[in-house]
């Protein structure tokens, strides 16, 4: 049935039960599919029916849909036109495993950080009502999206907006409840009939009309049923906030959720959906272990354990997550705050040995950093664990709340540099230049994962804050070598050479010195600076390479616009110094995914691309 969908019409005649056989072909596929590439399985595995309600009731040609976070819209894709492309699914010129606007005109918004998608809708059915258009706009946002105070935000403003729109939130984390039975799903068809609102307002301005007492019945009745609501529906916050609320229902019943999205779509004011889901349904090693699924590397379907090459040592999470429980035994103070990845960022073994020190805030980056602040300002050492790119959702946090007050809070910011797979909501390229505008910050990066470890030692010996920023995937299988501070602000030289330096940050370490290796058969010697203290700057060093002189090359995986060679530059400028330097780095926006190699080579920052434009601008008689 799958290879006759070409478009979302193609499903509009089918029957429930012909519905129901292609939800499990579309498993299939995804499982097929994900298996090879990698992605994100368990969030789209848990809504192959809801997307298939949606699209068999909504006509999104028209009709706008928002998915949150937007890791669930692979089913949304196989369906409008995109089935066959799912095998480039987050490969190098392949599919994104988000929407994009640029991709599909079904893909209605661009999403990829969490918590966005109301605030959207919103938007969109503004726009709408000024431009007098007549169309549904619908949003679907995860309950782990809804820790996120900008979906509170939203869904205030909404309320007070009280225009059409239509919230479903997939809730994938309980269990179906019991009123989700024959009782639930006729109130829930009553609820959503406009012969329910039109009825509910006649009986009210009756009852007002009645001489003396009417207002005190009518009031009366209202608190009645505001006191039933409290004891009774689960949905109260959102009926206080002005919506409708519809649930909960179940959102693998394809035909109940077409009813209730047909009833809903005539609605005058918002409503709000509440649909449960089991995420990775279909799947049984996805359902037993739904965030081990959540986004996960190929993997073999018959055992659901990943494929990988033998021998490759500890991943950069996995050295900070084993770092983080030896620091933690070893010192009282410390604590650890995560966004809702445990799992993501290493620290599911310290919450099980530490659970009075492990705080997980859920997806509200902003509430853990300034969370973080008033730990530390209470005499606890915080490390607040967040991917590099979602940091960004709490810049003014980082500066008002932690570095103006000069606050020892440990930024771990894993995925920090190019991340493969996901595309560029992802990448961790912007964390350096925004942080080095922070008061009392420093910033550390590692080039290997023992060198992440004794980073976090000498930061937790620091009275102010730090932040490390440090790679995805695996390290360089190096040992992890007993405790030992780093000398704080200086960098470390891997080799010496006479015609020119290169300074580079991170795992770029190891590219500087495949750059040596190459330009040795040219007769060229090279000093290969490992550059861990992004701020501060080693100073005796920078003002070393003034008095040789010698040109400098600095290989960074951040923007160039305010990055480490700009932070270089600057340096020198304030001191007139005349330092010939070539930077590499990266453009303000990374297009395209693949893995880390791919988009090195892809923006010039391999080693045999750097070492063509070094020998070009300065030695070009050794071609």
């Amino acid at each position: 049935m799958l290879e006759q969908i070409h478009c979302p019409e193609d499903i509009h005649s089918l029957d429930e039960n012909e519905l129901n056989q292609l939800a499990a072909e579309i498993r299939k596929y995804l499982l097929e599919v994900v298996s090879v590439n990698g992605g994100h399985l368990a969030s789209n595995l848990g809504v192959v029916e809801l997307t298939l309600a949606l699209h068999s009731v909504f006509d999104f040609s028209h009709d706008k849909l928002v998915l949150d976070v937007g890791h669930q819209c692979y089913t949304h894709k196989i369906l409008t036109g995109r089935k066959d492309a799912m095998t480039t699914l987050r490969q190098q010129d392949g599919i994104s495993g988000f929407p994009k606007r640029s991709e599909s005109d079904y893909d209605h918004f661009n999403t990829g950080h969490s918590s966005t998608s109301i605030s959207a809708a919103i938007g969109m059915a503004k726009a709408r009502d000024i431009k007098k258009e007549n169309y549904s706009v619908v949003a679907v946002i995860g309950d782990g999206a809804l820790t996120g105070g900008m979906a509170f935000e939203a869904l205030n403003h909404a309320g007070y907006l009280n225009t059409p729109l239509i919230i479903i939130l997939n809730d994938n984390k309980m269990s179906i409840a019991k009123n989700v039975g024959a009782i639930s799903r006729h109130l829930n068809k009553l609820r959503t009939s406009s012969y329910y609102d039109k009825s509910k307002a006649k009986i009210n301005s009756w009852l007002r009309k009645i001489p003396k007492v009417g207002d005190h019945i009518a009031n009366g009745i209202e608190k009645l049923k505001d006191g039933l609501k409290y004891l009774l529906v689960p949905g109260v916050l959102f009926e206080e906030m002005n919506f409708t609320y519809i649930g909960p229902i179940d959102g693998h019943d394809i035909h109940s959720m077409q009813e209730i999205f047909r009833n809903a779509r005539n609605l005058d004011h918002p409503v709000i959906i509440h649909v449960l889901t089991r995420k990775g349904k279909g799947y049984l090693p996805a359902e037993k272990q739904p965030d081990k699924f959540h986004g996960t590397p190929p993997f073999d379907v018959l055992t659901g354990k990943a494929v990988k090459e033998e021998n490759m040592g500890l991943t950069y999470t996995q050295a900070f997550g084993e770092t983080m429980l030896e620091l933690a035994a070893q010192y009282e103070d410390i604590v650890a705050i995560t966004a809702a990845m445990p799992d993501g960022t290493g620290l599911s073994k310290f919450g099980e040995t530490y659970p009075d020190r492990f705080f997980d805030v859920g997806i509200a980056e902003q509430h853990a950093v300034t969370f973080g602040a008033g730990l530390a300002a209470n005499g606890l050492r915080p490390v607040v664990a967040i991917y590099s790119t979602f940091l960004q959702r709490a810049y003014d946090q980082v500066w008002h709340d932690v570095c103006l007050q000069d606050l020892p809070v440990i930024f771990a910011l894993d995925r920090g540099g190019l991340v493969p797979g996901d595309g560029e909501t992802h990448q961790g390229i912007y964390d350096l230049s925004y942080l080095r505008t922070m008061p009392n910050l420093s910033i550390l990066m590692p080039k290997d994962e023992n060198e992440l470890r004794q980073m976090l030692y000498t930061a937790y010996q620091q009275k102010h804050p730090v932040a490390i920023r440090y790679p995805r995937g695996y390290g360089r299988n190096v040992p992890l070598e007993p405790f030992a501070a780093i000398p704080w602000g200086k960098w470390e030289t891997l080799t010496r050479g006479e015609d020119f330096a290169i300074f580079a940050v991170g795992p770029l370490c190891e590219t500087a010195m495949e750059i040596r290796r190459i330009l040795y058969y040219h007769d060229i010697s090279v000093s290969v600076v490992n550059a861990r203290f992004l701020k501060p700057l080693d100073e005796e060093m920078l003002q070393a390479i003034e008095k040789e002189p010698i040109p400098v090359v600095i290989l960074e995986e951040n923007v160039c616009e305010g990055g480490f060679a700009g932070a270089c530059a600057e340096y020198w400028t304030a001191r007139g110094a005349d330092v010939s330097l070539l930077s590499f780095g990266l453009p303000t926006i990374v297009q395209g995914q693949g893995s880390v190699d791919v988009l090195r080579e892809a923006y010039g920052l391999a080693a045999e691309s750097v070492a063509e434009k070094i020998l070009r601008k300065w030695f070009p008689d050794k071609e």
